[in-house]
């Protein structure tokens, strides 16, 4: 089987999708199949040629000109490469890839990494949409794909050929104890209810700090917050990190309140680490903690509920340790193994029919 994966760049930036399809083709070519990545290219590039990945160059910019070379050069990779199975990850990809197959007779799949996005709904022009959660296949579902398209992969990314095995990353020296969360600095990832919700623990808690792992359009907005709420010296902005693991690995709790949240790769990782872990209960984030036996689920939008788990952690430090004993119970759905032969299964159920 040959399998083509499209999508925008392959660049170290923390990106989901990117880090899903990079670990699905090197997985897939360790297998020994024959796959191929059409992207801008990026840093990921070495590590996918390691594993026998081909990259090949393809520039989606949608600017006409521009679109005008990007479909002579799929047209051209098409015939050379001759994929069975075209995988796409973003919009653009996956339209691309429906409206040129020419007389090609590959099946494409596309995956739904962001279903909050309207155009998203694109995505069901494939011949098999996958859903990073049960969550994300309702949503499509409800906005018009058919259901016998649809097949839930869960992300997971234990085992990734991008890290290396947990015990090789060195611990930072954080602050203790130390609450974190990993995430791009957007309002959607519930930064500001965060900050708002230290605001009602650090009074009770001089010891305690909070680190912002990542980077974003909003984090000038979330830094002068920081500062107006009294408590910005115990507030650190650690911008994106290459290695979060260090910080886990010396997190006490783990938040991530996002307002939306298909299936965030960083929860597997965080439990990975052995975090007690709070989460907004929303999309894929009650499945990533096994709907609340791995890590304690609270509303969206709601600080205060937040505030409240923050300090009933802090305050007690058996029932924190029962609940870094939790993060670490079951970890093998979260293992990119299981992704990759979950996505394979799909491939096969479409090439059996050639």
């Amino acid at each position: 089987m040959r399998i083509l994966h499209i999508l925008n760049h392959v660049r170290k930036t923390g990106n989901g999708i990117v880090n899903v399809a990079v670990d699905l083709a090197c997985l897939q070519a360790k297998n020994q199949y024959e796959v191929g990545i059409a992207s801008l290219g990026g840093d990921y590039e070495p590590l996918l040629a390691t594993y026998g990945v081909k990259h090949f160059t393809l520039n989606q910019t949608r600017r006409p000109l521009n679109l005008i070379q990007t479909i002579a050069t799929y047209r051209a990779l098409i015939q050379t490469f001759r994929p069975d199975i075209v995988h796409a990850h973003m919009m653009t990809g996956v339209l691309l890839a429906r409206a040129f197959r020419g007389g090609s007779s590959y099946h494409l799949v596309a995956t739904v990494h962001n279903e909050f996005q309207r155009s998203a709904v694109l995505m069901g022009v494939a011949d098999r949409v996958i859903a990073v959660s049960d969550a994300v296949a309702q949503s499509m579902q409800q906005r018009g794909i058919p259901q016998q398209k649809l097949r839930v992969v869960r992300n997971g990314t234990l085992n990734s050929p991008r890290t290396r095995p947990l015990q090789e990353y060195e611990p930072l020296l954080l602050k203790r104890p130390a609450i974190t969360t990993v995430a791009g600095m957007y309002q959607r990832k519930g930064i500001r209810e965060l900050i708002e919700a230290f605001g009602q623990v650090a009074p009770k808690f001089p010891d305690v700090h909070l680190y912002l792992v990542g980077d974003g359009p909003d984090r000038l907005m979330f830094e002068t917050q920081a500062q107006q709420s009294g408590f910005g010296d115990r507030i650190h902005f650690e911008r994106f990190q290459p290695e979060p693991q260090r910080y886990l690995l010396s997190t006490d709790i783990f938040v991530l309140a996002s307002h939306k949240d298909p299936s965030p790769l960083v929860i597997p990782e965080a439990r990975e680490a052995g975090c007690a872990i709070v989460a907004s209960s929303v999309d894929g984030i009650p499945e990533a903690l096994a709907y609340g036996e791995a890590g304690l689920l609270v509303a969206p939008n709601d600080s205060s509920a937040l505030a409240k788990q923050l300090v009933t952690l802090l305050q007690n430090s058996t029932e924190l340790n029962i609940w870094k004993q939790k993060s670490v119970t079951n970890l093998d759905e979260l293992r990119v193994e299981r992704v990759s032969n979950e996505t394979l299964e799909v491939y096969k159920e479409l090439t059996s029919r050639l």
